[in-house]
């Protein structure tokens, strides 16, 4: 692995590039268990929802502050709206509290922003589209007008993994971005921003595709609560840190957020912490889906969204599996897992194998990982990791990223020192 150290971000990990995966995130020192490493803010956030919902899937009730998404709970009885505070313009977008309306207004929900928006929801052509389409235009005008409201936030915006189009960029966007593109120009051009202009030029179909792939390779989902069965994501933010990280099926930390318990302005913020200890110099990877996912389908997803096959070390041993274990590419791999014959499964070596064990060594972190680390509460899929250690105690208490379940180490699989010396020495 060659790691050339790009910038020192503070004392848990450095800034590295990393041949073959670009620039990462790498521990500078000894990391422990449930150990915070990252509290990032978002520099944009723009909702999840299409502008258009289907009435089949939205309810009337319910919804979230257009400024710090947290949870709305609007009754039909007109008495309980004194705590929603509506835009005084379109009364369209609903804010928490006079805090965050007049936060908004200066910032997200700019005129601009509230007066496109209303134009686009009059747009017969955009209510045919594509929920993802109709997403996507959220961002562009949340993007387009981060340029205005914090020019330095855009310029980060810029800087961020996502190959600028240029010259190429009509044959490189999609049709979607096109006509996307097309739309804003024909009903709410943003005006120029107080800044030089990017090298793409203002408000170009090269620069809407330069945010466009900006977007999808940056962006973390902001999860609504929890419901089993169903993973939903309420608004998206582009966090600049968090950006760094790259992926690995099998994440040596997680990711928490904490949007509706967080008590304050940053409740937005993401938290990462790591799921087991990871010594120096060891790169520090999230997995960017549940990681129940089997392989043809993490290998589609990864190249469809993010442009690359992934080669970690789960994947190549999946790779060599037999064709009836990936018949079914939707069948749930957590199952296969945690199912009675696991351990046959993955080859693991018990404590009477005579064999060379050299199958087991490098199986066995897979499986161990389902049983440790992976929640137990029906159709959540989520990861756990320890609460911060306290001093030099490390907490046993376990806690789950989805569904925010705490469970206790012990009943789980132990202290889990053995196996995790294990975990590292395969995947060195």
């Amino acid at each position: 692995m060659n790691i050339k150290q790009m910038s020192t971000s503070g004392g848990e990990f450095r800034v590295a590039e990393i041949e073959g995966r670009g620039r990462a995130l790498v521990a500078a020192q000894s990391l422990r268990a449930g150990q915070i490493i990252l509290r990032d803010s978002p520099i944009l956030l723009y909702s999840a929802f299409p502008l258009f919902p289907c009435s089949a899937s939205s309810s009337p009730y319910k919804s979230y502050c257009d400024c710090c998404f947290r949870t709305l709970q609007i009754s039909s009885s007109s008495s309980s709206l004194s705590s929603v505070y509506p835009c005084p313009e379109c009364s369209l977008h609903l804010f928490c509290s006079p805090k965050c309306l007049t936060a908004a207004l200066s910032s997200s929900h700019s005129p601009w922003v509230c007066k496109s928006l209303c134009l686009l929801r009059d747009c017969p052509s955009l209510r045919q589209q594509t929920v993802e389409c109709q997403v996507q235009v959220r961002f562009l005008i949340a993007a387009y007008n981060l340029a205005h409201v914090s020019p330095s936030h855009f310029k980060t915006l810029l800087s961020l993994q996502g190959l600028g189009l240029g010259l190429n960029s009509l044959d490189s966007i999609t049709p979607s971005g096109q006509y996307l593109h097309s739309l804003i120009s024909s009903l709410c051009i943003p005006p120029p921003p107080p800044i030089p202009l990017p090298q793409e030029g203002w408000f170009s179909m090269a620069l809407t595709a330069t945010l466009l792939a900006k977007d999808k390779l940056n962006t973390f989902g902001l999860m609504e609560p929890f419901s089993e069965g169903q993973r939903s994501v309420r608004a998206y933010g582009i966090y600049p840190k968090a950006s760094f990280f790259n992926h690995d099926c099998l994440p040596n930390a997680c990711r928490f957020d904490y949007v509706d318990t967080a008590t304050g302005p940053c409740n937005t913020d993401i938290i990462v912490r790591m799921i087991h200890d990871v010594p120096q110099g060891r790169e520090i990877c999230l997995s960017y889906f549940p990681v129940n996912e089997n392989y043809p389908n993490r290998q589609r997803r990864l190249l469809e969204d993010y442009g690359f096959t992934c080669q970690c070390d789960r994947c190549k041993v999946e790779a060599n599996w037999s064709d009836i274990d990936n018949d079914d590419p939707d069948v749930e791999q957590g199952e296969e897992f945690m199912d009675e014959d696991t351990d046959e499964h993955m080859g693991v070596a018990s404590e009477s194998d005579d064999g060379d064990g050299a199958q087991a060594e490098s199986d066995f972190p897979h499986a161990y990982f389902f049983l440790r680390y992976m929640c137990s509460r029906n159709n959540c899929w989520g990861t756990l990791a320890p609460l911060p250690p306290t001093g030099d105690s490390l907490s046993n208490i376990m806690e789950c990223n989805v569904c925010g379940d705490l469970s206790n180490d012990a009943d789980i699989g132990g202290d889990g020192q053995d196996e995790l010396s294990m975990d590292d020495s395969a995947a060195a």
